[in-house]
């Protein structure tokens, strides 16, 4: 075979393999892709909590101060931020502002985990925003219990602040005879020492009156 005839075999060879490889590269990125969009639909399914999507997004210029970001922690100037409201720095944070792509750089978060993400940034530095509940997928609702344990008990198993103690029927007896609406609307607005809801501003009006039945019940429960 003449050399004319090799250097054709091997340039055919060599197209035949560069075309090989480049169908497994191409295979290769829309496998990564792929993962990538599942993943990203997963998130957007379950929604992240503000402190998911600051660590995966947020975290590379807010942690750090780069392109003047206002660094996490950092009270004045989130402080200054803050008084401005969440839709006003929502509205920022959807816009190429700063030198900061839409979106934080991720276009797959969504509106509301950018909203939790704020919340957490502001919360992290002296705030105490409560994070907002997404329409599409609400939280399940909890227990009379698991509220009374988590934040009514920090008066109510100690009576701090005159508040009436969990179990102790003879505080809680004269309170039911008001009726259960009067008690729930009571806890409701505040009264006293304790402030609206309990402290806990995320509380619905259902789970409150939840609440209020768990600890009326446990200290009635005796007189029964």
């Amino acid at each position: 075979m003449s050399k004319q005839a090799h250097t054709g075999a091997d340039v055919a060879g060599n197209a035949a393999f560069a075309g090989a490889a480049g169908q497994l590269v191409l295979v290769a990125v829309l496998a990564v892709s792929i993962q990538f969009l599942a993943q990203d639909a997963g998130a957007q399914g379950g929604e992240r909590s503000g402190k998911d999507v600051v660590d995966a997004v947020c975290s590379a210029c807010h942690r750090t101060g780069a392109s003047g970001a206002p660094k996490i922690g950092d009270k004045p100037a989130w402080s200054k931020l803050a008084s401005r409201g969440l839709s006003s720095l929502t509205e920022d944070a959807f816009k190429d502002i700063r030198k900061r792509s839409a979106h934080g750089g991720n276009a797959a978060v969504s509106d509301v985990e950018i909203r939790r993400a704020i919340t957490y940034m502001v919360n992290q530095s002296g705030g105490h925003w409560t994070e907002p509940i997404s329409k599409k997928s609400p939280p399940a609702a909890r227990s009379g219990e698991q509220i009374a344990q988590a934040q009514c008990g920090k008066c109510h198993r100690t009576g701090e602040g005159g508040a009436p103690k969990i179990g102790d029927r003879a505080a809680w007896i004269p309170r039911a005879t008001l009726g259960l609406d009067a008690l729930v609307r009571s806890a409701i607005k505040g009264h006293g020492g304790m402030p609206a809801r309990g402290g806990m501003p995320d509380l619905t009006d259902a789970e409150m009156r939840k609440a209020t039945i768990y600890m009326l019940n446990q200290g009635t429960a005796a007189a029964k």
